[in-house]
């Protein structure tokens, strides 16, 4: 792909706040996408978008969090991604409930509120257009 025209659009985006345009930045410069590996504008547009409500971004940095041996700064994240409907999140946080670092109540929280995040995304008009792409 255009991958130097991607990355001016995306930037441009970013500029202005956008959160997707900032995750998509991490990943372009995790990948050497368009620009050069660097680590350190990787993690600053990661946060950039974790900050602007990107759940997967927020779940990329518990990610880091965690390999960094940093577990209650990982929950965290987690707990923040999960309440933004981020599946892969609710499944590091029952992973690390069954390995002893994420307490019953903030779990069972963590569920809660990232089902209240999927219903909210759910109307008759998206199960109609679900039915009619997928049968």
């Amino acid at each position: 792909g255009d991958y130097s025209s991607a990355f001016r659009y995306y930037t441009k985006a970013a500029e202005l706040g956008d959160a997707e345009a900032q995750y998509t930045l991490s990943i372009m410069y995790d990948d050497g996408h368009g620009v050069e590996k660097d680590r350190g504008k990787e993690m600053y547009h990661l946060e950039e978008a974790a900050i602007g409500g990107h759940p997967s971004a927020r779940y990329n940095l518990g990610i880091e969090e965690l390999n960094n041996g940093h577990t209650e700064r990982a929950v965290k994240h987690f707990i923040i991604a999960a309440a933004h409907g981020h599946d892969g999140s609710t499944k590091a946080l029952m992973k690390m409930f069954k390995e002893g670092f994420v307490d019953k109540d903030d779990l069972a929280a963590a569920l809660r509120a990232h089902q209240a995040a999927v219903d909210a995304t759910k109307s008759p008009q998206r199960e109609a257009a679900k039915v009619a792409k997928y049968g």
